[in-house]
């Protein structure tokens, strides 16, 4: 854990000398991390004021899991950690709900998912890496579908996407969510989708038609202490373009075998 002087309630937890999490100490509603705040965004606009059911693929410091909980303290949440020590530092580090409002479980993000019962969480938030990418077995088609049968119906599927310029595996991503999900939307940081640098981007997906089409989830996003920008229908199909969505076949070369990591700017870990 680091903290600075500039921050006296702010600490980011550092794992193998890489940020993987910044957490408020004494407000878990501050998201310091631009990705969360925008994924923040989007959660407070779903089925406003009512308790979650939440999925989290990867935890770290849980910094996304106290938001929900700070926000909504009726929801329950389980989050999913390949890291079996990280956990029990968290725990002992930090103020975390305890269960149920938030059971933690090491494993696999993949293979914990297909013990989820069908249609058995509200949201499912995904936020894992190996080294500076999203490990692709937890990317593809077959993954993606096992998402939305985990999902209730209207159910929100959040997952941060880092990527550089041109952006390929960002696309690809957007284009395997679009083949399981009614709608689809991509939020970044405006200089980030003309392809100006490496980060992060917030790819959300659901059935329902109303989520992503909040009066004011455009406002609310460009109104970040780091503004965004809101992808929707024709910019989503431009964002696309000839990307074709990722399927187990072709990933499963790399899809094992992975080392423990994280990604810059990245909450979580895993294989």
């Amino acid at each position: 854990m680091v903290r600075t002087p500039y921050d006296p309630t702010g600490v980011t937890v550092l794992v193998n000398g890489v940020p993987s999490s910044h957490l408020d100490l004494v407000d878990p509603t501050r998201l310091s991390f631009e990705y969360m705040a925008q994924m923040a965004a989007v959660l407070d606009r779903f089925s406003p004021g009512q308790p979650l059911a939440v999925i989290h693929l990867g935890a770290a410091g849980c910094a996304l899991a106290r938001y929900v909980h700070a926000t909504r303290p009726a929801s329950r949440q389980i989050a999913i950690e390949l890291d079996t020590t990280l956990p029990e530092l968290v725990r002992a580090w930090f103020d975390l709900p305890r269960a149920p409002a938030l059971r933690i479980r090491a494993g696999d993000a993949r293979g914990e998912l297909a013990r989820l019962p069908d249609t058995s969480a509200d949201v499912v938030i995904r936020d894992v890496f190996a080294g500076d990418r999203t490990p692709e077995h937890v990317t593809t088609l077959e993954f993606t579908a096992e998402i939305a049968r985990v999902l209730r119906p209207g159910g929100l599927y959040l997952a941060n996407c880092a990527d550089r310029p041109p952006l390929t595996h960002a696309r690809a991503e957007a284009a395997t969510l679009a083949a399981v999900f009614a709608d689809v939307a991509v939020i970044a940081e405006p200089g980030q989708l003309r392809g100006r640098r490496y980060g992060n981007l917030v790819l959300a997906a659901t059935h329902d038609p109303t989520t992503l089409r909040s009066a004011d989830l455009d406002r609310a996003l460009r109104s970040l202490p780091t503004p965004s920008r809101l992808l929707r229908d024709a910019d989503v199909v431009a964002f696309i373009g000839s990307a074709r969505p990722i399927l187990d076949s072709a990933t499963d070369a790399t899809a094992g075998g992975r080392s423990e990591a994280v990604s810059p700017g990245g909450d979580t870990a895993s294989r």
